[in-house]
């Protein structure tokens, strides 16, 4: 599985809060962009980076 460790832009570290971000906002219980201002995500290059990427694993592999 690709998790996105930085940025593609600016080379900040964004790794550490993929987990996160992606139980809360890819399920839909929150908005995204609330998501990052609770996790402290505020470049817009890092928020694109987050929002944007999609895992493949789950779609290339369903039968886990």
């Amino acid at each position: 599985m690709m998790i996105p460790v930085r940025c593609f832009t600016c080379g900040n570290v964004i790794g550490e809060h993929w987990e996160e971000f992606k139980e809360r906002a890819r399920e839909g219980d929150e908005d995204p962009g609330d998501v990052l201002d609770d996790l402290g995500v505020d470049r817009h290059c890092c928020r694109r980076m987050m929002v944007s990427h999609r895992d493949l694993v789950d779609v290339v592999s369903p039968y886990q």
